[in-house]
């Protein structure tokens, strides 16, 4: 798909800053501008380098000063907000159009002269290349000039004092760190100023600092006869050699239908998620593998997240290879049968605060075992999965353990360990400690799947896991049964958190293995869908409860306390629609309900981050994206229904011997 935008997406500066570009590197950079050329954020970046992958980011060049002349008279193309009294460098007047697909292009025509700028990351690399044509139909001169906004600092951080950039030749030093570039305009050495305050909106609504600095040491100039047509081009990286203007796009434009041929699917918006997928997978040079980032522009690479996107981002994209390298990783790194919620970097130990990650890698492991037929990779991961269900059953850390009723027990004290994990300065907004629903879901589906795994890589009969599945069956059901409400409670803990209605419970339904009756699953599809669906995603709490907060916004507080407490999440999306395709029986019916229900994507990948899903939208009223704007299970969970939909074998000619479908 490709996303066009025109004057009517800027008719307010504010409007203007709403949408946004996002370009990974595979390496864990990036690049993301508005739609207007703008920093609407402080992570906002046109080269946002990645010096150790994933984690150690840079921001290099945080946007471009561009400007034409014509006539004595001097227009800007890119936008800019300042703080205080400072105007606005306001470029909206001569901007025509922007659009993105492969890299975000935008349009001007200013007196007789038509400029079109392209911007390109190049995949594997921090490098960044800028193209600009210039078509002259007016009567004079025209000249085009270009100043990067440099900062060499970690991202997220802002300049330091007195911080100095030095111009030597084609290169730029500052705080240790160089920066290459080359190009066939005329290079301007400029006296070193400070640029800004800038005014970071987007910011501001997520309780941000709101101000950010950039310093200017040098500008590009082209410049175009009357009457006639040239390109500047500049390429910026941290590494030598540096690919020419072209060859950066090429590979772009390579990689991304590669990504799109690879995944296969037949619908415009899931060859759109497919690209969006692979922005998310990076190379980790801790561990020597691959890795998926939770989401753009905050987040790194967590276990919980990455368990979860992997089905989508990884396997439903027929990205394999990347999926066993991912697993591999988590082999190596689980301890007391605990996968890393956050893994190590230097000197740190990995954190393993996280009940579902270890869990969850077993339901993958079946899942790519499903798709691949990879019988060897199964039988070097089934020593770990086992030790996982041996640690579950007798006690690990964070209070994880396996009560006498079979199921699942996790967090005390201040540990959070499911994804509802907020704890802020001491507050638990969404305590659920005890039994939480989707954890002994995962239980349950994990236990089934050691039942059919022992016996196929003749490890046993799985007789042990199926006597511990029927208990924990038997008792899930009695103990989460609602009658009342006609849903599953989210968590046995004999406080008033059991009887709230959240979204937790879908993935009771949407799993492999059924823990509930066929009339007890659609009742609970029917109830998610009466009370916390929205076309965006699922609502964490029924709007009906006194906790429910219906805005998301604010500082650190007032937004963790509105994170899980009816805040609207995409990810868990998926599951409703994989739950409510399940209880209809993948019918026609059901498919050509769902698909109806999925345009609403289409709008939502235009909105935000084009072509990108977000991580949360409010709880009241989900108009507009928040958070990450471009979040990793949120792109994932969609691409396993559209893979649901599509209903594709594997590739390669594998069967599935274990189809979810056949439980």
């Amino acid at each position: 798909m490709k996303f066009i935008y025109g004057k009517q997406d800027w008719t307010t500066f504010e409007r203007g800053e709403e949408a946004c570009f996002l370009m990974a590197n595979g390496l864990g950079g990036f690049c993301s501008l508005t739609a207007i050329g703008s920093c609407a954020r402080n992570e906002h970046g046109l080269l946002m380098a990645c010096e150790h992958a994933p984690n150690r980011r840079v921001q290099m060049i945080q946007g471009l000063e561009d400007t034409l002349t014509l006539g004595g008279q001097t227009f800007p193309l890119s936008s800019q907000d300042f703080e205080g009294d400072i105007p606005r460098v306001d470029g909206r007047e001569g901007q025509a159009g922007f659009t993105f697909r492969d890299y975000p292009q935008w349009s001007y025509f200013i007196q007789g002269v038509e400029v079109v700028k392209t911007l390109a990351l190049v995949p594997g690399e921090n490098t960044a290349a800028i193209r600009y044509e210039l078509h002259n139909r007016s009567r004079a001169a025209a000249l085009l000039r270009i100043t990067p906004g440099l900062r060499f600092v970690p991202k997220g951080e802002a300049m330091e004092p007195g911080q100095r950039f030095t111009l030597e030749g084609n290169r730029i030093r500052s705080n240790g760190r160089t920066l290459y570039f080359h190009t066939n305009g005329t290079v301007r050495p400029l006296p070193q100023a400070l640029r800004g305050p800038f005014h970071f909106a987007q910011d501001v609504m997520d309780g941000k600092p709101a101000a950010g600095w950039a310093a200017v040491n040098h500008c590009i100039e082209l410049s175009v006869p009357a009457g006639e047509s040239h390109t500047l081009e500049a390429v910026y990286g941290t590494a030598l050699p540096l690919p020419g203007a072209a060859e950066a796009f090429s590979q772009l434009e390579e990689r991304n239908r590669a990504l799109e041929d690879q995944a296969g699917f037949a619908d415009g918006a899931a060859r759109t998620l497919s690209r969006a997928a692979g922005q998310f997978l990076s190379r980790r040079e801790s561990t020597g593998g691959q890795t998926i980032l939770a989401g753009f522009p905050f987040f790194e690479d967590w276990g919980r997240d990455t368990m979860i996107a992997l089905g989508g981002c990884c396997l439903a994209t027929r990205r394999y290879g990347e999926a066993r390298s991912i697993l591999e990783t988590f082999l190596v790194h689980c301890r007391r049968g605990l996968m890393p919620n956050l893994f190590p970097e230097g000197k740190d130990a990995p954190r393993y605060n996280t009940a579902d990650a270890s869990l969850l890698f077993i339901l993958s492991v079946y899942d790519y075992l499903c798709r691949t037929g990879d019988r060897a990779f199964a039988e070097c991961a089934y020593d770990t999965m086992a030790d996982i269900v041996d640690w579950y059953e007798k006690g690990t850390d964070f209070s994880i353990h396996m009560e006498e009723d079979g199921l699942i027990s996790a967090g005390s004290g201040l540990d959070q360990v499911t994804w509802m994990d907020v704890n802020v300065d001491g507050i638990l907004p969404t305590p659920r400690h005890g039994k939480p629903v989707e954890i002994n879901a995962y239980w349950y589906n994990a236990l089934r799947v050691m039942e059919r795994l022992q016996p196929l890589l003749g490890k046993g009969d799985g007789s042990r896991y199926a006597g511990m599945a029927a208990r924990a069956r038997q008792n899930f059901r009695e103990k989460f049964w609602n009658r009342s409400a006609g849903c599953l409670r989210d968590v046995i803990s004999g406080t008033k958190a059991d009887e709230q209605i959240r979204c937790n419970q879908i993935w009771a339904v949407s799993l492999p293995f059924p823990l509930l009756p066929p009339e007890q699953e659609k009742k609970v599809v029917d109830t998610v869908f009466e009370k916390l669906y929205t076309p965006y995603g699922l609502r964490t709490l029924d709007p009906a409860d006194p906790e429910f907060q219906p805005f998301y916004g604010g500082d650190r507080l007032k937004r963790d306390l509105a994170y899980h407490q009816g805040t609207v999440w995409a990810f868990p999306l998926g599951g409703y629609y994989l739950a409510y395709l399940k209880v209809n029986g993948y019918s026609q019916r059901a498919k050509d309900t769902v698909r109806r229900q999925l345009e609403a994507v289409r709008s939502a990948l235009r909105e935000g981050c084009a072509g990108q899903l977000p991580e949360i939208y409010d709880g009241g009223n989900p108009i507009t994206s928040k958070g990450c704007f471009a979040q990793a299970w949120s792109v994932g969970e969609l691409l396993r229904v559209y893979d649901a939909l599509e209903d594709r074998p594997p590739s390669g000619g594998h069967e599935r011997p274990l189809s979810p479908k056949a439980q």
